[in-house]
């Protein structure tokens, strides 16, 4: 069981939002992947403890679809201690990341929550360390983002003929949960809606809406995202090793 998220007024002003709205059907699943189960547990289950584990987390959020309403009731039963607030996500990862930002909009603008991360509920095995890192870091520099460096991508030519040398420049496989300022989060997703801008990741937002400054830092190579059957496998593997 995880840890209860404080609810008091010195509580931490920070916000953690676990993504969950996706279908996820590379996976070959009936249901939402979120909510296959991993070691025994939902898999959402995991990021939703190590965001608990976290004391600078003050508010946790889950977006979900509203047809698995059903299923996150398993998932509340199981973390009675801890207040998970719901949210619906919309037709687009950056509809449900604008949707959880105008759920905390008040908290925001009244300064109760000053930092928000957003994860895929897909990576299961983040870790509390690696939220405290992308939250210690934001909070410092405006943004932060965990990946790994990509030693191993080279550039290839237009027809494929020929690999053309490393592109200029570091190449990261970024990773979640990606951390900003919240005032300047909320208003970048919303010149985004305005512009009907719709970005590859939260980072790409911020760079586009925004002038907060996006820090690399380094992730975790266990913290990859399950997108086919065989990474539940592999997941179960780690858990069983930590």
């Amino acid at each position: 069981m995880i840890s209860a998220v404080p609810e008091t007024e010195t509580a931490p002003l920070a916000a953690g939002v676990v993504l969950a709205s996706g279908a996820g059907t590379r996976v070959g699943a009936n249901l939402n992947k979120v909510f296959l189960p991993l070691a025994g547990r939902p898999l959402v289950s995991w990021s939703l403890d190590a965001f608990a584990a976290v004391p600078s987390i003050g508010v946790l959020l889950l977006v979900i679809r509203p047809q698995d309403e059903e299923l996150v009731e398993r998932v509340r039963a199981e973390h009675t201690g801890t207040r998970i607030e719901i949210v619906h996500g919309g037709a687009t990862r950056q509809e449900s990341e604008l949707n959880a930002l105008r759920h905390l909009a008040s908290r925001i603008a009244d300064g109760s929550v000053d930092t928000v991360l957003l994860h895929d509920g897909a990576r299961p095995l983040v870790t509390p360390r690696l939220i405290a890192d992308v939250l210690r870091t934001a909070r410092g520099e405006g943004g932060a983002v965990p990946g790994l460096a990509g030693s191993d991508i080279f550039a290839a030519t237009k027809d494929g003929s020929r690999l053309a040398g490393k592109p200029e420049g570091a190449l990261v496989r970024v990773q979640t949960p990606q951390g900003f300022r919240a005032g300047p989060l909320l208003a970048a997703y919303e010149a985004a809606e305005r512009a009907e801008f719709a970005g590859t990741d939260t980072a790409s937002c911020m760079e586009r809406f925004s002038s907060v400054r996006v820090r690399w830092i380094p992730g975790e190579q266990e913290n990859f995202k399950i997108t086919y059957a065989h990474d539940l496998a592999v997941a179960e593997r780690v858990l069983g090793h930590r």
